[in-house]
């Protein structure tokens, strides 16, 4: 048995050797200019032995991470440098586990891991239990961040999973020496509770929650505590009810608000935020931006009373929500001057399936004219959901024949960015053939009104069904 044991242990040594030799390699190391007497030396005993020693860990500490755990099976340089490695990104992938993996065996060898990390020196750690069948670490995550949420600590990364049990992750940690260090935060799946107590988070620039259970007075908390902060995303967090950005966040240049459900009030008083995105808040009656600087809005599936404020530095505009058509044809003009950029989903005013508003092939008078208004600035627009609504085809040709920087027009007739025969994805997203029976007549619409008056300079894409994902229910349709 110990032979066995043996001949295993220089088994996964040769394996390990061979790794390190081909990293070496592909960094660019002496063995990528044939220098057999070195590669002989790495296969015998430490490789390069006449290196000074922390030179040897600054190398390990920029292998990724399985190539690091293997080199450190080689000698007692690494061994030693790998206990205090800077970056821990532990995932499925990173620590060997395969696709159909539980979440035992996953916190069993962090927890393997952990245990032989002295916690000094850490720069990254990142938890992620995507791809993890079950979840089984809420008895360890208290002591494994104790070891890495140190002073000098700047990127912390917790990716958790859906449980009965909600795990709280320790504010006090956020406090002391890592205030100082930390810039990048995520957190999935878990309770954050900020308190007043909670020290400024000086460094901190970017901040990711995901399915956090925070109200919106804690975050409040943790924002007027972040003075650096530039990046903010928050999605699905349902327990937050109103979410003012405080004008304290000199700094704060993007913000994102996805499918915050509870989520009625939101408003931002950050005086340089230049990206403002926000989708899937189906509750949000006010959203508010009060400061001039925007340059990048969205908003899609949201119905609230919409206040952007000053807009002439706006350049990219999209909108997927009740009256975007009407919004598009009364406001533009004289709001964005500067619009270079803009993307319309057709809300329920023109949807395809109930088709609210008058077609333009009903019996009634012509198109309607739309006063004048010039454009200088205006390149690029795109209309999801195209139909032969009369508004949205008075809409496209008010652009065709005001907009004289157009550059491409795109009509989509139907929703959804997934499309194959576009090379974005494998298959095209699923399309409800009430959809499906529109889309002809809309293409009817733009055979009959539009293209006749495209600019020779404008690049006219017309998105229809696809005659390989969508062919049944095309065929339904025809029979």
């Amino acid at each position: 048995m110990p032979a066995k044991r043996n001949q295993k242990r220089r088994r996964r040594q040769i394996r390990a050797q061979n790794e390190l030799i081909r990293w070496c390699k592909r960094k660019g190391s002496p063995c990528q200019h044939g220098d057999s007497r070195a590669v002989k030396t790495m296969r015998r005993s430490t490789p390069y032995p006449c290196l000074p020693e922390d030179i040897w860990h600054h190398i390990h500490s920029l292998m990724p991470m399985r190539d690091a755990a293997r080199a450190a099976c080689l000698s007692r340089t690494f061994l030693q440098s790998w206990r205090s490695h800077p970056n821990l990104i532990l995932n499925k992938d990173t620590i060997g586990l395969n696709a159909s993996a539980c979440g035992g065996n996953f916190s069993r060898k962090v927890d393997h891991i952990m245990r032989n990390h002295s916690g000094i020196g850490v720069k990254i750690f990142r938890l992620e239990y995507l791809g993890v069948v079950g979840f089984d670490a809420s008895r360890y995550l208290d002591s494994w961040l104790q070891v890495v949420v140190k002073p000098g600590i700047e990127e912390l990364t917790l990716v958790l999973c859906k449980t009965k049990r909600e795990y709280n992750f320790p504010c006090s940690l956020l406090s002391d020496g890592i205030q100082n260090s930390i810039r990048y935060l995520r957190l999935d799946w878990c309770a954050l509770r900020p308190t007043a107590e909670l020290g400024p988070l000086q460094s901190l620039t970017s901040l990711r929650l995901r399915s956090v259970s925070i109200r919106g007075e804690e975050l409040q908390c943790l924002l007027s505590n972040s003075p650096a902060l530039e990046q903010l995303r928050i999605s699905s967090c349902t327990e937050i009810v109103c979410l003012k950005i405080p004008c304290s966040l000199q700094k704060l240049s993007n913000l994102t608000v996805i499918g915050c459900d509870s989520l009625k009030v939101l408003e931002n008083k950050a005086p340089n935020l230049s990206s403002f995105f926000v989708s899937g808040c189906s509750n949000l009656r006010i959203l508010e931006n009060k400061t001039p600087n925007l340059s990048s809005f969205f908003c899609r599936g949201v119905g609230a009373k919409l206040s952007l404020g000053e807009t002439l530095k706006m350049k990219k505009l999209g909108m997927g929500r009740a009256n975007a058509v009407h919004y598009a044809r009364a406001e533009l003009p004289s709001i964005m001057p500067n619009l270079e950029t803009l993307n319309i989903r057709s809300g329920p005013e023109v949807q395809q399936r109930s088709m609210e508003h008058e077609s333009v092939f009903a019996k009634s008078s012509g198109l309607r004219q739309i006063p004048e208004n010039r454009h200088d600035s205006l390149k690029t627009v795109k209309i999801s959901g195209f139909c032969s609504a009369k508004s949205l085809v008075e809409l496209t040709c008010y652009i065709l024949k005001n907009v004289v920087s157009l550059e491409s027009l795109t009509l989509d007739t139907i929703h959804g960015d997934c499309r194959c025969y576009l090379k974005t994805s494998p298959f095209c997203n699923h399309i409800e053939e009430d959809i499906l029976m529109e889309a002809p007549r809309a293409l009817s619409a733009i055979r009959r009104y539009i293209e006749k008056i495209v600019p020779t300079t404008v690049k006219l894409t017309v998105l229809e069904p696809c005659s390989r994902c969508h062919a049944k229910g095309l065929q339904r349709i025809s029979c």
